[in-house]
C-alpha cells in the first residue's frame, strides 16, 4: 500500500450505525476530514459538520442549496471555438448554523479551551449529528450537548438544539445568526457571490433574504431566504439585530450553577428555484410559524429516515468495515437526492464541498440510477431521466457549438448547457452521449415503463443517434466507421482515436435506437418526420452500426482501449515506486498522458454494461490484463472491477475494491476527503453489492441473481425494489433464501434456472 492509501486512523471509530469521534483531531487535514464525514443534507440543501459555536482553527464552512449556482466569470486562454461561456459552480450560501455563545463574556471557541472529553456523532440511522463535550471557560466548567438535524419530512426547515451547564451560576449570551456575508473557500481573490435583498425583524423572528450578484451570460440570479426563531428553555432577555446580509437574536440569560440551559433554534431556508421572490418572505414566515416543535420534527424526521431504510439497507454480517461503509455511502446518497424534485440532480460532491463545482456529471446515469432504481419508488429514477429531458434543448444547443446534429448531453452542468472550460473533459469525453441511452434502457428494462419510452425517450434516443452519426467518419482504408479524437473514461488519455468504450456505446446507441423505433412502429415517412427524420437517415444509422470499428487484439484476445494502446510501455502498476503514487499529485501531464495507466475502468466499463455479450473468458482476458495497469485514482474505478471480479471468482479482489469505494472517504484512501465526499461514487459501494456479491441482472426484463459472498461475512441480507415487488435476499456460506415480501407472484432467475418466487424460497450451496 501506498503512502496516499495509508489510513487515516483514529478519527471515527467502527460502528454499524454510527461515525463516532472520541476527540477533537486539531490537525488541519484531520479536522477538516472530520467535517466532510459529517455533513448532513436533506436533497433541497445541505452543510458540511462545522460546529456551531465556531472554531478559529482551520475549518472549511460550507452550506449548499440545491440548483442555487453561479457562472464564473474565469475563462482559460487561448479560448477555442465552441468553448462555453461561463464554468458553473455550487456556491457557498446562507449560513443557518452559527452561533456565537460567551461565558461570562467569554466566547466559546473549542481551538482554545480545550475540551476535557469530547464525543461527536453521526446517527446514520435516524439522520442526525450530534457532540457532547465538556470544557473550562475562566474557572467556570460547562457541559455542552448539542444535536441538529435537516428534516427530510419538512425539506425546508433545520432543527439546533443546543444545551449548556454551568458548575457554577454566570452569564450567558448567545448569538444566533443568519449570514450571507459568506465566500467559497474556492473563490477567486475572496471573489463575493451574494447582494443583499432584505434583512428584516419583528418581536420574535428574524429573516434574511440575499441574491446572487449580476451575471453577463443571462443566467438566472437566484434568492436565498432565511426566517428564523430561537427559545431557550428559561428566563431570558432577547434582541434582534438586522444588517445587510445578517440577522442576529441575542440572547442573554442567567444560568444558576448545574442548570441546563437549552436553545431551540428552528429555521426555514427557501430559494427562488421553488418560490415566486416577491412571496418569498411571507412563505418563509408562514413556513417557520406553523413548523412542527422540536421534538415532534425529529420524530417526523426519524421515521422517514427509517422508511428509507427499511426499502435500502444492507445488512453484513461479520464485518463491521464492510458494514459501516455501505451505510455511510447510501446515507449521504440518500442525503443528497431522494427524487422529489426533477429539476435537481446529484453533484459529485454533494452538499459536502464545493470541488468540482457542485455540478451534474455522468455519473448520475452510469452509478447513480441503478442504486434509486433498486431502493426507492419508481418516480426517484424517473426523475432523473426526466431532468436531462427537460434539458434537451440545451444539449441540442451543446452539439450546434460543435458543428454536429442531434444532442450533445453536458459532462458538467446546472442548467443543461454545457460549463466546463477544460477541453480535453469537455469536448472529448462525449461517451457521456451513450451512457444517457442506456439510463433510458436501464429504467425501461427495470420498471416495465414502456410509456417512458413513447412519451420521452424515443425523442432523446433519436437525437442521441444523430449526434453519433455526425460524428462519426468512413474510413476508406478500413472500410469501418471510426471516432477519432476523443478521451474514454480514462481521462489519463486525451485525443485519441477509437477509443472502444465510446466505439462501443455509440453503436449501441444506434442499434437500441432502431430497435425502438420498430418497437413503437415509427417507420414511414410521415411519422419519421415528426422527428426530422428520414427512412434514409435510419438506412445510414444500420449501416454504421454494422460497420463500427472497434479495436481488437487477435494476439491477446482483448480489446484494444484504443489505436496505439499496445504501443506503449506497457509498465505495470506494482512496478510503480511509491513516491509517485498517486501519479496525479507527482507526474506532469505530459508523463501520464504518454504512460500506460490508466485512472478508472475504460474497456472494463462498457464489458460491465453489456455482460451478456461476453463469455466468461472474454472477461477474465480483459479484466486481468487491464487491472495490471489501472491506478484507480478515480472514485468511480473501483466499483466496476469489484463487480466483475466477483463475477469472476476472484473474491478477494473484489472485497479490496469494494472497501476502496466503501470506505473511500472513511479511509481517506486519496487523501482529498477534507475537500468533501465523493456522492456520486458511493453508488459504487451498493453496485459493488448487489450486482457484484449478490450477482443481480435484469435480463430483457427478468431479475437474475447469481450471489456469492466473501468467507469472512457470516451473513449478507439486503431488499431489492423490483417493479411491484419487494423482495428480500439473505445470502450466508451454506444458503440462499429470498423472499418475496410484497406483491404477487414473480419470476426471477437463480444461477440461470427458473424460479417462481411466491413466498420464500431457498436454495442450499
Amino acid at each position: 500500500m501506498n503512502k496516499n492509501e495509508q489510513h487515516i486512523k483514529n478519527i471515527f471509530e467502527i460502528d454499524e450505525w454510527k461515525l463516532i469521534e472520541t476527540k477533537i483531531h486539531e490537525t488541519e487535514n484531520d479536522f477538516l476530514i472530520g467535517e466532510s464525514l459529517t455533513s448532513l443534507g436533506n436533497g433541497l440543501m445541505g452543510s458540511r459538520g462545522n460546529f456551531e459555536e465556531g472554531y478559529s482553527g482551520k475549518t472549511h464552512k460550507g452550506v449548499y442549496n440545491g440548483g442555487v449556482w453561479f457562472p464564473d466569470k474565469t475563462k482559460v486562454g487561448w479560448w477555442k471555438n465552441g468553448y462555453p461561456e461561463y464554468f458553473g459552480k455550487a456556491i457557498n450560501s446562507l449560513n443557518f448554523l452559527e452561533l456565537e455563545i460567551k461565558i461570562d463574556n467569554v466566547k466559546l471557541d473549542l481551538f482554545i479551551q480545550k475540551p476535557t472529553s469530547f464525543l461527536r456523532e453521526l446517527d446514520m440511522k435516524n439522520g442526525i449529528l450530534s457532540r457532547k463535550f465538556t470544557t473550562l471557560i475562566s474557572d467556570i466548567k460547562i457541559d455542552v450537548y448539542t444535536e441538529r438535524f435537516l428534516s427530510i419530512h419538512n425539506p425546508e426547515m433545520v432543527y439546533i438544539k443546543y444545551s449548556i451547564k454551568p458548575d457554577k451560576d454566570c452569564n450567558i449570551e448567545i448569538k444566533s445568526i443568519l449570514n450571507g456575508d459568506v465566500h467559497n473557500l474556492d473563490s477567486n481573490h475572496g471573489e463575493m457571490f451574494w447582494d443583499s435583498v432584505s434583512s428584516t425583524k419583528d418581536e420574535t423572528n428574524t429573516f434574511v433574504a440575499i441574491k446572487t450578484k449580476p451575471n453577463n451570460f443571462g443566467v438566472e440570479r437566484f434568492v436565498v431566504a432565511g426566517a428564523m426563531n430561537n427559545e431557550v428553555n428559561i428566563k431570558h432577555e432577547k434582541k434582534i439585530e438586522v444588517k445587510p446580509l445578517v440577522g442576529t437574536e441575542i440572547l442573554k440569560i442567567f444560568v444558576k450553577a448545574n442548570e441546563n440551559c437549552t436553545l431551540i433554534k428552528k429555521i426555514a431556508i427557501l430559494s427562488s428555484r421553488n418560490h415566486e421572490k416577491s412571496k418569498i418572505k411571507k412563505i418563509a414566515l408562514d413556513k417557520l410559524e406553523k413548523s412542527d416543535d422540536y421534538e415532534k420534527a425529529k420524530e417526523l424526521h426519524f421515521a422517514k429516515w427509517n422508511k428509507r431504510w427499511e426499502n435500502g439497507d444492507i445488512s453484513i454480517e461479520g464485518d463491521a468495515k464492510s458494514q459501516q461503509g455501505i451505510r455511510f455511502s447510501l446515507f449521504q446518497l440518500f442525503s443528497t437526492y431522494y427524487g422529489e424534485d426533477s429539476k435537481l440532480n446529484i453533484g459529485p460532491k454533494g452538499f459536502t464541498g464545493e470541488k468540482y463545482g457542485g455540478a451534474t456529471y455522468w455519473d448520475t446515469e452510469a452509478y447513480c440510477l441503478p442504486v434509486y432504481l433498486s431502493t426507492a419508488p419508481s418516480y426517484v429514477a424517473k426523475n432523473l431521466l426526466l431532468y436531462r429531458y427537460d434539458q434537451l434543448k440545451q444539449a441540442k444547443h451543446n452539439a450546434r457549438q460543435q458543428g454536429l446534429d442531434g444532442a450533445l448531453f453536458p459532462m458538467v452542468t446546472f442548467n443543461g448547457v454545457e460549463c466546463h472550460n477544460e477541453w480535453e473533459i469537455t469536448f472529448e469525453e462525449i461517451h457521456r452521449n451513450g451512457i444517457m441511452a442506456y439510463a433510458i434502457y436501464n429504467y425501461i428494462n427495470y420498471t416495465g415503463d414502456e410509456e417512458y419510452l413513447k412519451t420521452n425517450g424515443i425523442e432523446v434516443l433519436i437525437e442521441l443517434s444523430k449526434f453519433w452519426a455526425s460524428r462519426v467518419h468512413y474510413s476508406k482504408a478500413k472500410k469501418m466507421y471510426m471516432i477519432h479524437g476523443v478521451t474514454g473514461p480514462n481521462e489519463f488519455e486525451n485525443n485519441v482515436n477509437n477509443n472502444w468504450y465510446t466505439n462501443t456505446i455509440s453503436k449501441w446507441t444506434l442499434e437500441y435506437t432502431l430497435k425502438s423505433l420498430k418497437k413503437l412502429k415509427i417507420t414511414d415517412e410521415i411519422q419519421l418526420k415528426k422527428y426530422e427524420l428520414t427512412k434514409k437517415d435510419l438506412i445510414k444509422w444500420e449501416e454504421i452500426q454494422k460497420n463500427m470499428y472497434l479495436p481488437y487484439s487477435e494476439e491477446k484476445k482483448i480489446f484494444v482501449q484504443h489505436d496505439t494502446f499496445l504501443d506503449k510501455d506497457m509498465m505495470r502498476v506494482d512496478q510503480l515506486k511509491a513516491r509517485d503514487r498517486p501519479i496525479v499529485n507527482n507526474w506532469s501531464w505530459d508523463k501520464i498522458l504518454r504512460s500506460v495507466f490508466i485512472k478508472q475502468a475504460d474497456v472494463l466499463q462498457g464489458m460491465y454494461l453489456f455482460q451478456e455479450n461476453y463469455t466468461k473468458d472474454e472477461l477474465k482476458k480483459n479484466y486481468e490484463f487491464y487491472e495490471q495497469f489501472t491506478v484507480h485514482e478515480s472514485s468511480l474505478s473501483s466499483c466496476i472491477h469489484s463487480i466483475l471480479a466477483a463475477k469472476l471468482g476472484k473474491i478477494d479482489d473484489a472485497v479490496k475494491f469494494y472497501l476502496r469505494a466503501a470506505r473511500l472517504d472513511l479511509d481517506n484512501y486519496n487523501d482529498d476527503t477534507k475537500d468533501g465526499l465523493h456522492i456520486t461514487s458511493m453508488a459504487g459501494s451498493w453496485m459493488s453489492i448487489i450486482e457484484g456479491f449478490g450477482g443481480m441482472r435484469v435480463i430483457d426484463g427478468i431479475l437474475n441473481f447469481s450471489p456469492t459472498i466473501p468467507k469472512i461475512w457470516k451473513s449478507l441480507s439486503f431488499n431489492i425494489l423490483f417493479r411491484k415487488n419487494l423482495i428480500k435476499m439473505q445470502i450466508t456460506n451454506k444458503e440462499i433464501k429470498i423472499t418475496n415480501t410484497k406483491g404477487e407472484n414473480i419470476k426471477i432467475k437463480l444461477f440461470n434456472e427458473d424460479v417462481l418466487l411466491e413466498k420464500t424460497f431457498t436454495k442450499i450451496i
